[in-house]
């Protein structure tokens, strides 16, 4: 009797190793803190992931930007260090300048995973970094020019920005310079606040929503419209890793990311008007451009960065072949008129 309770024991423990390591695990990391609704996004695709994967697959977060450097991510998951990172793709754009071809879309990722522009971004990323882009999660959000001060437009309506001490990045610099011929304040995000509330800077781009969960609105009181760019926040997946994963785990993680595509898309609209409903009754003041100049702000912002886009590909192997498909792609020419 002893026996056959101890093999019973035996067999079902026996079972239950092989069905724990059959469960294959994905180490993740996020660039921005916790706090951030843009993170909040990914832990929800991560629940989601795991939620759908029980037995199969799970993906273990082992932090933010306390855990890997945010601009160390990319090469992070690139090296093999963390399987799967949740980024901007601005912050690797000198690696992959394609990358731009979202932060100029004025399209989201529900057309351009329906059109192949985002298998398009896929290929280059397997090419350039060896990295399987799983999606381009939180889009349809564009960026607002924030600041503390009243902003001041010359006889034209053009926006003057002498003086003004803004805080730039990867992302925006390129118009930002280019265009508008401001000095910008690189800074990455956590280290914003402080410079808010030391008066290093008094402006800054950021996108429509997250300035509250930022707490920056205790220093910015003003927005301008219209807005510019689009978020470029994506799931990239080391590809040895992505290609070691069975085909049930591939197929669980890439049908939740398109999912999630489309789910975050309705769901930050939601929260850009929840943002700006609270922004404005705590008295932030809108000011928006007008006629000819906010025509030429746009385009500036569009072209520029295109201008970057192409540049810096030139300089890559296989140049700028993908430039026309790209722009095809994510930009709609029809919707900008």
């Amino acid at each position: 009797m002893k026996m056959t309770i101890w093999g019973g024991i035996l067999a079902s423990s026996t079972l239950l190793a092989g069905l724990a390591q059959a469960e294959e695990k994905i180490s993740a990391v996020h660039a921005f803190p916790e706090s951030l609704i843009y993170t909040k996004s990914f832990l929800s695709f991560v629940d989601k992931v795991n939620e759908a994967g029980e037995g199969v697959v799970q993906i273990d977060v082992r932090g933010g930007p306390e855990a890997i450097g945010m601009f160390q991510q990319p090469d992070a998951v690139r090296d093999g260090i963390v399987d799967m990172v949740y980024t901007p793709g601005s912050f690797y754009g000198g690696a992959l300048p394609e990358k731009d071809a979202m932060v100029a879309s004025n399209l989201t990722a529900i057309e351009t995973r329906a059109n192949g522009g985002i298998e398009l971004v896929d290929q280059i990323h397997q090419e350039k970094m060896g990295l399987k882009y799983l999606g381009w999660f939180d889009s349809g959000v564009c960026y607002n020019l924030w600041t503390r001060d009243e902003p001041k437009f010359d006889a034209d309506g053009n926006l003057e920005v002498d003086g003004l001490k803004l805080r730039g990045n990867n992302v925006y610099n390129a118009f930002f310079t280019n265009y508008l011929n401001a000095q910008v304040i690189d800074l990455p995000t956590g280290e914003v606040y402080s410079a808010l509330q030391r008066g290093v800077v008094d402006a800054t781009g950021w996108t429509q929503i997250g300035l509250i969960d930022l707490k920056w609105n205790e220093f910015l009181n003003y927005r301008i419209e219209p807005c510019f760019f689009s978020t470029d926040l994506g799931v990239i997946v080391n590809n040895e890793k992505w290609d070691s994963l069975s085909e049930e785990a591939r197929k669980i993680v890439q049908d939740v990311a398109i999912q999630h595509e489309k789910d975050s898309v309705a769901a930050l609209r939601i929260k850009r008007d929840e943002d700006f409903a609270a922004l404005d009754a705590a008295g932030m003041k809108v000011v928006t451009l007008e006629g000819e100049a906010k025509a030429n702000y746009l385009a500036a912002a569009r072209e520029k960065t295109w201008e970057r886009m192409k540049s810096v590909m030139a300089e890559q192997p296989g140049g700028t072949a993908n430039y026309d498909r790209l722009l095809e792609l994510f930009y709609d020419l029809n919707a900008a008129k």
